[in-house]
């Protein structure tokens, strides 16, 4: 059975991928209100998870990761080390090279960060009916399986 939309058609693919765009940006930016509790910016939070869940790491493919220039990861890396979340350590063969591996406390700082946002969107999720919790589940499957194609 096909679904159809509000207007009685099958949902054209463009318009669910807009929408589904605008709803995955709010939803990100509604959850990362939860990460202003750490004082940590948006960015030094997006570079160390990927240091947590990716590292250790160089840190040029760091800089590549987060889409900015070496010099701006340099001073995102400065301020984690200041904060004692990630450390660096300069390659055993080719010294320029600068490895970056998140601390015990950069990694417990991300684990609470996860917990208190996937607490946050659990308890929006328990408003819903039954019906739209397993619709939810769905959803969530198809937009990782699309995302792997991305």
């Amino acid at each position: 059975m096909t679904r159809q939309s509000k207007r009685g058609k099958p949902p054209n693919p463009e318009d669910v991928a807009d929408h589904l765009h605008s709803s995955a940006i709010g939803l990100l930016r509604a959850l990362r209100r939860q990460d202003d509790k750490w004082g940590l910016s948006a960015p030094r939070l997006s570079a160390l998870s990927v240091v947590v869940f990716g590292g250790p790491i160089k840190l040029g493919d760091l800089a590549r990761a987060e889409q900015v220039k070496p010099p701006t990861m340099t001073k995102l890396v400065r301020a984690l080390e200041s904060a004692r979340l990630v450390t660096r350590k300069a390659d055993a063969v080719d010294g320029r090279v600068a490895w970056i591996t998140a601390t015990e406390k950069g990694k417990e700082l991300l684990k609470k960060g996860r917990a208190r946002r996937v607490h946050a969107l659990a308890a929006r999720v328990k408003t819903l009916s039954e019906a739209q919790v397993q619709d939810l589940e769905h959803a969530s499957q198809l937009i990782g399986e699309i995302s792997k194609g991305l």
